[in-house]
């Protein structure tokens, strides 16, 4: 029986088919391990870990201090967002008010994200950063080694990172010149980038040569970041620092999935503020996070293992005082740096009615976070909680008073 059957049957088919069934499996395997592989490669953010506690005496003094803050600044709990103060990473005082969503009646609580605004730098430029620290690009890198039609041949990922590179707003390039984009579009970064490189938008400045805080920069950084991971802006940003740090309320907005349901923003007078053209830009904006996770993500920035000394050292090198002053921008970070030798780390954001303030006190361990999404500019007020923690020459007793 078998006999016949090897005499019917073509064995050099059989072998061939051996073959091409191998090849095959083979084929399959590198396609598994390559994604699993841009996972893994990926430099991740890792949580700062057990901090010291603090004494109970203590806690309770110091709320009572920030406590007076609070109601002086949002008297009968006027405040449309939210608030939290905390030292070791323990939180010492948080408040959430307001609605989420008028027209749905629903409250804004601990789990709520809100707009961050241009906060979202500091978080863009961690993910540089961490890129930066393993060697997958290099600070003084032209940018168009990596994005090929960037048309400014002197720009470097570092004068992006310091808003030095001369360009100019995009939100100002499209609005006024209908050859350059018809507003009924969404624009993207994809997009800026594709105007940029064809559309012989002028520099403001020659490269390199002045401080201009623009958003363009961490537009084009959050292409820099799709680029060398192989991953969109918003996944990358999960996989390198919302996930390992646990942040469970944070994402990047995106237009398809999210537009129905994210907390919307309000002006002063409660009107609800719709969408724009320039809602789908990512990098400079577009982050949605809660004062809980931000300081999560705080306290691993806190963390011996965020990066490299030296590389640490420039993050927070002033690259903005062409002219001699105190107020000062490094690399994705706000500071006011004083003669004293005292440094003020920080950074503000405003998008739509969103108004955001991050800050950390590093040498106190401190963190301070407000988040709103109804227009006021008392977000900002928050630096004057520095006095109670440390030596920083803001009024607090004054003002507060």
């Amino acid at each position: 029986m078998q006999m016949n059957f090897l005499k019917k049957t073509n064995i050099p088919q059989i072998l061939f088919l051996i073959l091409v069934l191998s090849s095959c499996g083979n084929n399959n395997k590198p396609k598994e391990k390559t994604v699993s592989t841009i996972e893994d490669t990926l430099p991740k953010m890792k949580p700062l870990g057990r901090e010291k506690r603090l004494p109970a005496n203590y806690i309770h003094s110091i709320k009572g201090s920030i406590n007076h803050f609070y109601t002086k600044n949002w008297p009968n709990n006027s405040m449309n967002g939210s608030f939290l103060v905390a030292r070791n990473g323990h939180i010492l005082f948080e408040r959430y008010n307001g609605y989420a969503n008028k027209n749905e009646g629903t409250k804004i609580t601990a789990t709520t994200p809100v707009h961050i605004a241009s906060v979202t730098k500091v978080l863009t430029a961690t993910a540089v950063l961490k890129l930066v620290n393993a060697g997958k690009i290099i600070l003084d890198q032209k940018v168009n080694t990596i994005l090929k039609t960037f048309p400014y041949d002197e720009c470097t990922i570092r004068m992006l990172l310091s808003h030095r590179s001369g360009m100019r707003n995009y939100a100002y390039f499209t609005d006024r010149d209908k050859s350059v984009w018809d507003r009924h579009n969404q624009l993207t970064n994809k997009d800026i980038l594709e105007i940029l490189a064809t559309k012989n938008i002028g520099l403001e400045a020659p490269v390199g040569t002045r401080f201009a805080y623009c958003n363009t920069n961490y537009a084009m950084l959050a292409l820099i970041i799709e680029k060398i991971t192989g991953l969109r802006y918003k996944e990358a940003m999960y996989q390198m620092i919302f996930k390992p740090l646990n942040m469970t309320n944070t994402y990047v907005f995106d237009n398809e999935k999210d537009r129905k349901k994210i907390v919307p923003s309000y002006k002063g007078n409660n009107a609800e503020i719709g969408f724009d053209y320039l809602d789908c830009v990512y990098g400079d904006k577009n982050i949605f996070s809660t004062p809980r996770d931000l300081l999560k993500f705080d306290r691993a920035r806190n963390s011996p293992d965020f990066l490299k000394p030296a590389l640490l050292k420039e993050v927070y090198t002033g690259y903005s005082n062409e002219r001699q002053g105190q107020k000062n921008y490094g690399l994705g970070i706000r500071m006011i740096n004083w003669e004293t030798g005292q440094n003020f780390y920080f950074h503000n954001g405003w998008w739509h009615g969103n108004t955001s303030s991050y800050i950390t006190l590093m040498k106190e361990h401190v963190t301070i976070i407000a988040l709103s999404n109804k227009m006021t500019r008392k977000t900002y007020a928050i630096r004057k909680l520095a006095p109670i923690f440390g030596d920083y020459p803001f009024k607090f007793k004054e003002e507060a008073e």
